[in-house]
């Protein structure tokens, strides 16, 4: 099969990245009218979209750093994810405990509520309260009581698949016309004069070369940025600040997300409840390597543990299953990493639009943004229409389901109302309703419905970024052997490449749990 083939003719855009930005431009220009093409040179979501916290909030912090605009349009954001895709973006409370503080500290904490609250003055969740120390406890029992004179809380929102969002952007580009590959680099420019007018691309399945003929170029690489503008634009510079952030996954210790300052050296950090684990993080340290080989070291996670446990000394007890590594891309600028701006940069120059920065949060008004600026270089008036319109998920307002089937509770998680179309494939085949081994709900359509569906090409695009068999204790690896037979079958694959595939999941795996010799596991739930 040619991926190619739908390649000919001029674009009206070509869009380099399908992390969470990219694909949400490549979504917005499709609904104007544009002819478009993605070109993602992994699977989309697999960078920087899959190591976030998996927030959807307006970043507390970001108000001592006082930026306001970034604060508000992230709060309005997240009220337009909630309703736009509620089947993958969740409300989720926060407590924000306090010990041995100053007077000053608590008017201070009290001072950043109301003001969050008020930046968030259209918002659907409830506003902040406060509860004193007993309280606190009997809320989260685990937390350290010695010191402890209350707490703050608040609501923000989760995503506990942001890889899933980013997928439900490309689905929708693609309904709408849109040209989305992934596996395909883009390794050079069409260029006249100076000015852009294209890019070439390499399919790296099978190392197929084409050349793409496109009005605007833009570049949403993210962390791979300054390694794209070496190859597409004519003087590049350096833009980009890179630094790396890990996440781990331990048996549960908090009811609800705990907001927490590292007594190491005062960073704010994140225990929260996903997927029956506490996700623990982030670490904010720069990275100059190439972003697809971050991870996290012992020393990482010593960091997170070290932090979390002077505020939940159970942790030190609990297994760390895995940990999760992403590379983020901010606005070159000096000083320490955590004070560095998360607001975005759009830059136009000589046919290439240019996106540096930003949040997973903003990323829908990021890509507006971006949009705006391709339709004016290219004389279309046609509005916005993102910000209204539900992801596929979401378009029916069927009522939830009424059952105790854990399994149809999971797909809708998935798969929003999109369940109903990976359900009809089992209609055919008895075979795809079992599930794929006994400890996990997904079951063999599924996978049918990934490939036919929702390109995924690789084993790891399925258990990390189709399903969520990858944040699992075991990450899935007892449904491998059912997995990768009928992915070969749906692909065509030998069995050379289907080992292939096994082996290179099986190495992202312990890769995910190099630190193991540090903290091994005691035992396995």
């Amino acid at each position: 099969m040619d991926r190619f083939e739908d390649l000919s003719g001029e674009f009206d855009a070509a869009i380099i990245g399908g992390g969470i930005v990219g694909a949400g431009v490549a979504r917005d220009a499709a609904l104007r009218g544009l002819r478009v093409a993605l070109f993602e040179k992994n699977d989309f979501g697999s960078g920087t979209t899959s190591g976030s916290t998996r927030l959807i909030h307006g970043g507390l912090r970001y108000l001592e750093m006082f930026d306001f605009g970034l604060v508000r349009m992230d709060l309005r954001e997240r009220e337009t994810l909630l309703r736009i895709a509620p089947h993958l973006v969740k409300p989720l409370e926060f407590l924000v405990p306090f010990y041995s503080r100053s007077l000053f500290y608590r008017a201070k904490l009290r001072a950043g509520m109301l003001l969050y609250d008020a930046l968030s003055y259209d918002k659907t969740l409830p506003n902040h309260h406060f509860l004193n120390a007993a309280d606190t406890l009997a809320e989260e029992p685990d937390l350290l009581p010695g010191g402890l004179q209350g707490s703050a809380v608040y609501h923000d929102a989760q995503v506990r698949s942001p890889e899933r969002l980013c997928l439900e952007n490309i689905i929708e580009a693609r309904e709408f016309g849109a040209v989305t590959l992934n596996y395909a680099e883009v390794t050079g420019a069409v260029s006249n004069g100076g000015r852009i007018q294209g890019v070439t691309v390499r399919d790296t399945l099978n190392g197929a070369e084409t050349e793409v003929r496109a009005k605007v170029v833009v570049n949403a690489s993210g962390p791979w940025f300054d390694r794209v503008a070496a190859r597409v634009e004519v003087h590049p510079e350096q833009r980009v600040r890179t630094t790396k952030g890990i996440h781990i996954a331990c048996e549960p210790v908090s009811r609800r997300a705990a907001v927490l300052s590292s007594k190491i050296d005062g960073r704010l950090f994140f225990v929260i409840p996903l997927l029956g684990f506490s996700w623990i993080g982030t670490t904010d340290t720069d990275f100059s390597g190439d972003p697809s080989t971050a991870h996290a070291t012992p020393e990482d996670v010593e960091y997170l543990m070290q932090s979390a446990s002077e505020f939940f000394p159970a942790l030190r007890s609990k297994n760390i299953f895995w940990s999760n590594a992403g590379v983020r891309a901010l606005v070159k600028e000096k000083g320490r990493e955590s004070s560095v701006s998360r607001a975005h940069h759009v830059v136009d120059a000589d046919g290439l639009i240019s996106v540096i920065g930003g949040k997973i949060t903003g990323y829908r008004a990021i890509a507006e943004e971006v949009t705006n600026l391709v339709c004016k270089k290219l004389g279309v008036t046609k509005p916005c229409q993102t910000a209204d319109l539900p992801l596929p998920g979401a378009r029916d307002t069927a009522p939830d389901l009424n059952t105790a089937d854990d399994t149809l509770y999971y797909l809708r998680s998935l798969y929003g109302d999109r369940m109903r179309d990976a359900l009809q494939l089992a209609g055919t085949d008895a075979r795809l309703l079992q599930r794929l081994a006994p400890q996990y709900p997904d079951i063999v359509a599924q996978v049918i419905f990934a490939v036919r569906e929702e390109q995924c090409l690789t084993l790891a695009d399925f258990m990390r970024r189709r399903s969520l068999l990858a944040f699992t204790p075991d990450q899935g690896m007892k449904a491998v052997p059912a997995i990768a037979p009928w992915m070969a079958t749906e692909l065509g694959w030998p069995p050379a490449e289907t080992a292939t595939q096994r082996d290179a999941y099986q190495s992202w795996v312990e890769e995910t749990q190099a630190f193991r010799k540090t903290f091994p596991l005691t035992k396995m739930n």
